[in-house]
């Protein structure tokens, strides 16, 4: 199944073919749209002629944030989201010798110890490492087993909760409707 995040295909064919491009994707995928997210590390490989862990760690800070703020930025927030790409790329040099499909492939992992793995990941909380680990079992073929158990409710199958689900325009739309109920639910409960 090919990769739709973006309406921008050479953005989704790096996403499809690059895990880096992928897992950075799902970092910045906050408080922006979804597409605007997953077309961030496009935006890094074409202002910095490379999309690998190692050289965005090793690069100049400043430098970097002013590549991830040139317009249009990486995201609504480029310093501080710079900064975590950078964190997520020393973590993986750190800790997976530079590949992100390491994190996922590494010494052959189950669902539970990838979802840890992610949620030891900078800017990685619960929510997001269960969507990410859901993404991976329903787009790209994880075979860890119980995935879906780690995953919960993101790894169910026909449902649109998140950007693991998203496949197409139409997917992405049943996902955006989704989040608005969710959203006016949770400011009802407020109340």
């Amino acid at each position: 199944m090919a990769i739709w995040l973006t309406e921008n295909p050479e953005a989704n064919a790096l996403l499809e073919r690059e895990p880096l491009a992928l897992l950075t994707g799902m970092l910045l995928d906050q408080q922006i749209p979804i597409e605007v997210a997953f077309a961030g590390p496009q935006k890094i490989l074409e202002r910095m002629g490379s999309l690998d862990a190692r050289t965005i760690a090793d690069h100049d800070e400043e430098t970097f944030l002013a590549l991830c703020a040139t317009p249009p930025a990486i995201h609504r927030f480029p310093g501080s989201m710079g900064k975590r790409v950078q964190a997520l790329c020393r973590a993986i040099v750190d800790d997976y010798d530079g590949r992100a499909e390491n994190i996922w492939t590494q010494g052959g992992p189950n669902g539970a110890e990838v979802l840890k793995r992610l949620k030891a990941l900078p800017g990685f909380g619960e929510a997001k490492a269960k969507v990410f680990l859901a993404l991976l079992g329903k787009q790209r073929g994880l075979e860890a087993a119980g995935w879906e158990k780690a995953a919960g409710d993101y790894a169910t199958k026909g449902a649109f909760l998140s950007v693991a689900d998203i496949t197409d325009p139409t997917s992405l739309q049943h996902v955006r409707a989704y989040k608005k109920e969710m959203k006016a639910a949770a400011k009802a409960k407020k109340r």
